[in-house]
């Protein structure tokens, strides 16, 4: 039988911490969405001024990086390349970039997807909140 590591709430609180400070010393209103290793919702911050859409948008790109166990703009790229026929991939909706895989050793614990600014700006608050669970 094999053993894994799993995302506490004490991680998630920290992950989530660490990215709401990147996204206010930026003055950027997003939303803020970690997922588990199957795509469940652990946690939805919206940040006061983000777009109502963006608390739709964010829980999806979240949800494709853990099940796919990479970062979504492997999937826009996909598609901006020309493979049109990946849109009809099942169950995966948030194929933009701003979702980032929780990987620890290899392993997949989860995901943050972050919704509300430029895609870029979007990943840099997810690695912010990623690189504080991984500092200690």
């Amino acid at each position: 039988m094999q053993s894994k590591q799993i995302l506490t709430l004490d991680d998630v609180k920290k992950i989530a911490s660490a990215a709401e400070a990147e996204a206010k010393a930026n003055n950027w209103a997003v939303t803020i969405s970690i997922v588990d290793d199957g795509g469940n919702l652990l946690w939805l911050q919206r940040l006061d001024g983000a777009a109502p859409v963006s608390a739709s948008i964010g829980p999806a790109k979240a949800r494709t990086a853990a099940l796919g166990r990479r970062e979504t703009k492997v999937y826009e790229d996909m598609i901006n390349n020309g493979r049109f026929s990946f849109l009809s991939a099942p169950t995966i909706e948030g194929m933009l970039e701003g979702g980032v895989p929780i990987m620890i050793d290899g392993d997949c614990l989860g995901a943050v997807g972050v919704s509300g600014v430029k895609s870029a700006q979007d990943v840099q608050i997810a690695r912010a909140g990623i690189a504080a669970l991984t500092a200690g």
